[in-house]
């Protein structure tokens, strides 16, 4: 190893200079050479850094039983909490979420308008569920059950051009339909 006055070589100042002497003077190719290797190290270093799972938890087989296994312990009062947002979703007969309103009318025929609004509605567009309120004075037509307004904003997107007048409006939605999922 290569030693100045008695100390290891990096750690002479001079030595600092002759390194960053050295590295200014090289030419393009060593400079690339150079950084080459350097990536190289690193990048060698990053892929024995990986973690590998044992064989046995890569099975998709063995992954239930994991789970039966599994014990929570949570307070009873956590589950009391839940049971209580469960019957008051029950009572509320749906959930927050949005609406695309394209009607509303205060006129004498505004009920026979709206109902004409939603048949002409969904002979357009019929995978959308379509709602008629009466909110007084105004009979209203809204379309949908979005949770998100960016949900009700593709719909609003794609009916603008039908219905200049419409607008997302808050509202409470019908429960979603869950989807029954297969695992296997």
């Amino acid at each position: 190893m290569l030693q100045v006055s008695g100390n290891v070589w990096w750690k002479s100042p001079l030595s600092y200079y002759w390194f960053l002497n050295y590295i200014c003077t090289l030419n393009k190719w060593n400079m690339r050479r150079l950084f080459l290797s350097i990536s190289a190290l690193f990048f060698y270093q990053l892929l024995l850094a990986q973690v590998t799972f044992p064989t046995e938890l890569q099975n998709e087989n063995d992954s239930t039983v994991l789970f039966e296994n599994l014990n929570v312990n949570e307070d009873p009062r956590l589950q009391k909490l839940v049971n209580w947002q469960i019957e008051n979703n029950r009572k509320r007969e749906g959930i927050d979420g949005y609406r695309v309103e394209i009607f509303f009318s205060s006129n004498l025929d505004a009920k026979q308008k709206a109902l004409e609004k939603k048949v002409e509605f969904l002979s357009k567009y019929p995978d959308y569920n379509v709602h008629v309120l009466f909110v007084a004075p105004n009979f209203r037509v809204r379309v949908g059950d979005f949770r998100t307004k960016n949900e009700a904003l593709k719909l609003f997107k794609e009916i603008e051009k039908d219905y200049r007048s419409a607008f997302v409006v808050k509202d409470i939605i019908n429960f979603p339909m869950v989807k029954p999922n297969s695992y296997e």
